[in-house]
C-alpha cells in the first residue's frame, strides 16, 4: 500500500512544488517586501535588538500567554528542525549546491511575509476572561474573508495544519531521528521513536507553559552546540570555503551542469528544491509559526513582527547555512566524494555525517548528527503539536485536545518505523495545501499590516 502510494503524492507534490508554492511564496514575499518598504532591512536592527536586548531564558508571562521571547523560541523550535540538516542536504542532493542560493531568495522575501503573519495573528488574537490566548491563521482567514468563504478557507488550513504538522511533521522528526541515532549508536528506531513518543507526551499534556519554559532553554542550547561543531568543520576545511561559494551561485543558475537535463527543467528542480525545502526550513508563508508570535505579551503587534524576522534568520541564513556550507565544501569541493557526480549510497539522511566524517571521523560525526537532529527535531514535535492542538481546539473544543495528544504520540512513534521517502512526501504535501490559504489572507489584509507599522 505505501509503495502505491508514494508516487501518488510526489506527482501532487510535483506540481504544488514546481507552480503554486514557488509563484505564492515569492510573490507574497515580494508584495510585503514592497507594501512595508523593506521592513526586512529597515528593521532588522529593532528586531536583533527586542530578541537580544533583554535576553532571558527564564522568561515570565500570564497563564496560557508567552513571553516575547519564549513565543520566538516556540517558533525557532519549529523552524529549526530536520529541515536544516536532512532537509537541506535533501535540497542540495537533488537540486545541486544551487538550490541553497534559492533557499536565500525565499528566506529573504520569507523575512517581510513572517512580518506580516506574527502582525496579524497579534492583531486578531482573541483574549478570554481567563487570560487564555487564541490566534493563529484561522482568525486572520476569518477576518480576510468574512462568511462563508473565511470559514470554509479557515476549516481547509486547520484540517491541514493539523495533519501537515499535528500527525505527518511530527512522523518526518522521530523518522530522522531514529535512522540517525540507528546509524550512529546501531540501536533499533523504533525504539529510539518509543523513547521519544513517550518524552513528547510528557510534555504535550502539559501545555503551553510546560511547551515555553522547555523551548527557551532547550533552542539557544541546541543551537550553540550545532553552530560550534559547523565552525569547527568549516575551520578544518577553510581552504575550500571560497569555491563552496562559487559551486552555490554558479548552480544557481547552471544547474544542468551538476543535474543533467536541460537548462531550464535542471533550473525549475533547483528552484523548486529551493523553494519546498526552505518552506520546510524556515515555515515562512507556512502559518504555522503565527500560532506563536499570537501568544506573545508585547506592547505593540509591530514588536512581535520584528522578533518573528530574526527567526527566520537564524532558521536560514545561519543554521541551515551553516549546514549548506558544511556540507559541499566537504563533498562537492575538488576532491569531494560528489565533486564528479552522484555516488553510491549517498542520500539526504547520512549526507551531513558524511561530510562531518571527512574531519572527524565517522563514530563522532554520528554521532554528533544524531545528537544534533535529537535536539531539534525533539524541540520541533513540541511546538508543532502546540500549533495543531490550537487548530484541533478551534475545529472541535477544548475537549478534543487531550484525545489529540494521544493519537499524535502514537504517530510520533510510527514515524520510527516507515519509510523516509513516504514520510517527507507526505509532510510536504500538507504543508504545501496549508500555504495556499494562508497566502490568500495575508493579501487580503495588507492594509491591516501596514496600519500596523505605520502606528
Amino acid at each position: 500500500m505505501f509503495n502505491d502510494l508514494l508516487p501518488l503524492v510526489q506527482n501532487v507534490n510535483a506540481y504544488l512544488s514546481d507552480y503554486i508554492l514557488v509563484f505564492m511564496l515569492i510573490g507574497v514575499g515580494l508584495f510585503y517586501t514592497i507594501r512595508t518598504r523593506f521592513v526586512q532591512i529597515r528593521c532588522f536592527g529593532e528586531g536583533v535588538q527586542k530578541v537580544f536586548g533583554n535576553f532571558s531564558v527564564n522568561g515570565k508571562a500570564q497563564e496560557g500567554q508567552m513571553s516575547s521571547f519564549q513565543a520566538l523560541a516556540t517558533a525557532i523550535a519549529a523552524q529549526v528542525g530536520t529541515g536544516n540538516i536532512v532537509g537541506a542536504c535533501g535540497a542540495i542532493l537533488t537540486g545541486g549546491p544551487g538550490a541553497i542560493f534559492w533557499m536565500w531568495v525565499i528566506a529573504f522575501f520569507g523575512m517581510a511575509t513572517i512580518y506580516a503573519e506574527a502582525v496579524l495573528a497579534q492583531t486578531t488574537r482573541v483574549i478570554n476572561q481567563d487570560g487564555s490566548v487564541h490566534g493563529g491563521p484561522v482568525f486572520y482567514i476569518r477576518r480576510a474573508f468574512p462568511g462563508r468563504l473565511g470559514r470554509v478557507l479557515a476549516a481547509f488550513f486547520a484540517v491541514a495544519i493539523t495533519l501537515a504538522l499535528g500527525f505527518m511533521g511530527c512522523m518526518v522528526q522521530s523518522n530522522s531521528i531514529g535512522e540517525t541515532s540507528s546509524m550512529a549508536l546501531g540501536v533499533p528506531a523504533w525504539s529510539v521513536g518509543l523513547v521519544i513518543a513517550v518524552l513528547a507526551g510528557f510534555v504535550f499534556l502539559g501545555g503551553i507553559k510546560r511547551i515555553a519554559a522547555i523551548t527557551e532553554k532547550l533552542v539557544p542550547l541546541m543551537a550553540l552546540v550545532y553552530i560550534a561543531g559547523c565552525l569547527t568543520m568549516l575551520a578544518m576545511n577553510f581552504s575550500h570555503i571560497p569555491e563552496t561559494f562559487q559551486l552555490i551561485f554558479y548552480y544557481a543558475f547552471n544547474p544542468e551542469a551538476i543535474l543533467g537535463g536541460s537548462w531550464g527543467a535542471a533550473l525549475k528542480t533547483a528552484i523548486s528544491q529551493g523553494a519546498k525545502r526552505g518552506l520546510f526550513s524556515n515555515e515562512a508563508g507556512m502559518g504555522s509559526t503565527p500560532h506563536a508570535h499570537a501568544l506573545a505579551q508585547v506592547k505593540h503587534p509591530h514588536e512581535q513582527g520584528v522578533t518573528a524576522m530574526i527567526g527566520v534568520f537564524v532558521d536560514t541564513f545561519i543554521v541551515l547555512t551553516l549546514t549548506a556550507l558544511v556540507v559541499i565544501s566537504a563533498l562537492y569541493t575538488d576532491g569531494g566524494i560528489l565533486a564528479s557526480g552522484a555516488a553510491e549510497g549517498i542520500s539526504k539522511t547520512n549526507m551531513a555525517q558524511l561530510a562531518f566524517a571527512t574531519v572527524f571521523g565517522q563514530s563522532i560525526a554520528g554521532m554528533f548528527i544524531a545528537v544534533s537532529l535529537l535536539f531539534f527535531a525533539f524541540s520541533t514535535i513540541l511546538s508543532w503539536n502546540l500549533f495543531a492542538k490550537i487548530n484541533v481546539t478551534y475545529l472541535f473544543g477544548a475537549k478534543a485536545a487531550k484525545v489529540f495528544a494521544f493519537i499524535a504520540i502514537i504517530f510520533v512513534f510510527m514515524g520510527s518505523c516507515l519509510s523516509n521517502d513516504l514520510v517527507w512526501e507526505l509532510a510536504d504535501m500538507f504543508n504545501n495545501l496549508m500555504v495556499i490559504p494562508n497566502a490568500l489572507a495575508l493579501f487580503a489584509l495588507s492594509s491591516l499590516v501596514v496600519k500596523n507599522i505605520k502606528d
